[in-house]
């Protein structure tokens, strides 16, 4: 499981990283200063650093001093959104810049592709009793195997990694089939019915009225 370090210092928005990347699997700490972000960056091996810009203590920038000598990747959030902005983050080795307000399925689809690309990601989900091997790309019940098409495997993981939050049938179709729906909008219904019936998740995968799906988390009621 990998481990992620949050470095924040508005409370609702870290609380909101941590809490949508817990459920999709990840060990999180976070730190609202940039002096207390360094000390935890000595002290610990990240996988992963979000880190916002302005920070009291040490600022974004500063604290990439810190990180480069580890080679932790590291993704800046931030409002400040400008051109020079994001090049100046990439210059300093940042892996990836998202600009404040951000969607929660933008942000777990970074982390994804940061952690993949730099050998980091993780290779193995679970939720209930399932198993998905994402490099194999082979998916297991009770140790069962079970037989994907592969946009129902892409579509399964989403949900997995995603799991507790609802995400829009848009999202869906851009993650999935790489774009907006055009005139079969049964396309996404045919495959999560498929889903559910192919894993007995017929009360897992719930309908989300006039937004999409979601995967239940498994300490829901």
């Amino acid at each position: 499981m990998n481990k992620i370090l949050i470095v924040e210092d508005e409370e609702a928005i870290s609380s909101l990283i941590e809490m949508s990347l817990v459920r999709a699997g990840y060990r999180c700490e976070t730190a609202d200063d940039g002096l207390v972000a360094a000390d935890k960056i000595e002290q610990n091996v990240y996988d992963l650093v979000l880190l916002d810009v302005m920070l009291p203590g040490l600022d974004g920038y500063e604290l990439m001093d810190y990180l480069r000598p580890t080679g932790t990747p590291v993704i800046f959030i931030t409002a400040k959104g400008s051109l020079g902005d994001r090049v100046k983050g990439l210059r300093l080795g940042a892996d990836d810049y998202i600009v404040k307000p951000f969607e929660v399925p933008e942000l777990i689809a970074r982390v994804e592709s940061v952690l993949r690309r730099t050998g980091r990601g993780g290779q193995t989900l679970h939720a209930w009793d399932v198993e998905l091997d994402t490099v194999a790309r082979t998916v297991t019940k009770n140790g069962v195997p079970v037989a994907l098409t592969p946009r129902e495997f892409d579509l399964l993981e989403l949900l997995i990694r995603n799991r507790g939050m609802a995400l829009y049938r848009e999202t869906l179709f851009e993650r999935v089939w790489g774009g907006e729906p055009e005139n079969d909008t049964r396309t996404l219904d045919l495959h999560i019915n498929r889903l559910r019936k192919k894993l007995g998740w017929q009360t897992r995968i719930t309908t989300v009225y006039k937004i999409g799906y979601k995967l239940e988390r498994e300490d829901a009621p």
